[in-house]
């Protein structure tokens, strides 16, 4: 059963020599509560006091006055190893061992908690399945022949081995390109649906902060609160002109980041295999107002899509025949992810995968758009 506790910052504040009462601070009377269970995402431009508030939490850094409760316990008390060992800690650079297989830096933590090697073996192989890296592939493998990506998941298995009841992310996504930060981005998103963990997660991208977030912490300059809630609530109501700045302009678009796909009820695609009877997938194809087939292998993965025209003068259908346009989306993608694939493939469909990359149904620019006027309609 997985772990997870809330975390409360009760008046934290945090100054450095220099700055005195009356001065800015890293950090100003910081109060929250993060519920278990729930992701919290700080958020601001730089130097706003986001990472010295996660690291606070694990005392790298100590706050000046205030608490910082994880569950009940104050983590001012007891010893900071114990502490640091009970949390887990993702950041930009990963900061994998070199030295050390992909299996055992998995299990460091572990390792240092005094578990036996067959119990660190098996949790380390677990949570590698759980990102997304076969053990039989990747377990015996060294950081360096991962690439970015990869070693940002093995980060986060590494980070989760021992269970902790807290997860700290600063810019775990960071250094990444943006076609593997949203992948990562979904992949967490899935993770935490099994996982439930309490997350606090530090980034400057508020579109990464709305996507990511059950909660929004938006801190400014001076390390002051802004402001704290749901993503929906900070886009339709900001707190003040600084929130609705940082927010920008397009929050009637950015609103689009609080839906996803598993939220649409998906449009069932026409489809047929290599080696059906043509005749048959034509008069399928015919039922069907979308104007293409998309052709599908024995697991139901994609392959393409044969549209009406050329379908018609087919003697037979094979994989050669169809083109694939369509953008990927799995359930977790969210609605302004899926426009902006859509636009930028100069398409009107894409095609909604399973895990196992089983075809599940289609979502297309105009379900988005009548989305969109809803909630339009709907007011905030």
């Amino acid at each position: 059963m997985s772990t997870a506790e809330r975390v409360v910052f009760q008046h934290v504040t945090k100054r450095y020599p220099g700055t005195g009462k009356g001065n800015p601070g890293a950090v100003e009377d910081l109060s929250l509560e993060v519920p278990a269970g729930k992701v919290c995402v700080l958020v601001g431009p730089s130097g706003c006091g986001k990472t010295t508030s996660l690291k606070m939490v694990n005392r790298l850094i100590e706050p000046t006055s205030g608490r910082i409760l994880i569950g009940d316990r104050d983590v001012m008390q007891g010893d900071v190893i114990a502490l640091r060992r009970g949390i887990g800690y993702v950041i930009q650079q990963v900061g994998l061992f070199p030295h050390q297989t992909i299996r055992e830096n998995v299990a460091t933590v572990p390792r240092l908690l005094g578990w036996e090697e067959a119990r660190r073996r098996d949790r380390a192989d677990e949570l590698l399945a759980l990102v997304g890296l076969d053990p039989a592939r990747y377990a015996e493998r060294y950081p360096s022949a991962l690439s970015g990506g990869e070693r940002q998941r093995v980060g986060v298995a590494r980070a989760l081995a021992a269970d902790p009841p807290v997860l700290l992310m600063d810019e775990p996504f960071g250094a990444v390109d943006p076609i593997v930060r949203e992948r990562l981005q979904n992949e967490l998103l899935r993770l935490q649906e099994q996982l439930a963990k309490t997350i606090l997660f530090v980034t400057h991208d508020i579109d990464e902060a709305i996507k990511m977030g059950d909660l929004v912490a938006v801190l400014q300059t001076g390390g002051h609160l802004a402001q704290f809630g749901t993503p929906d609530e900070i886009l339709a109501n900001p707190a003040s002109e600084f929130v609705a700045r940082f927010v920008g302009a397009d929050r009637g678009l950015k609103r689009l980041a609080l839906v996803r796909v598993r939220d649409l009820e998906l449009r069932p695609a026409p489809t047929a295999r290599p080696g059906d009877d043509v005749a048959a997938a034509r008069k399928r194809a015919a039922a069907d107002p979308f104007p293409y087939l998309l052709l599908v292998d024995d697991a139901n993965r994609p392959i393409g899509w044969i549209d009406d025209r050329r379908l018609q003068s087919l003697d037979s259908l094979t994989a050669d025949v169809a083109e694939s346009e369509s953008p990927l989306f799995d359930r977790h993608t969210t609605l302004k992810d899926a426009l902006s694939m859509l636009l930028e493939a100069g398409v009107q469909a894409g095609i909604v995968v399973n895990d196992a990359g089983a075809v599940q149904g289609l979502v297309t620019v105009e379900m988005i758009l009548e989305r969109t006027r809803a909630a339009a309609e709907d007011g905030p």
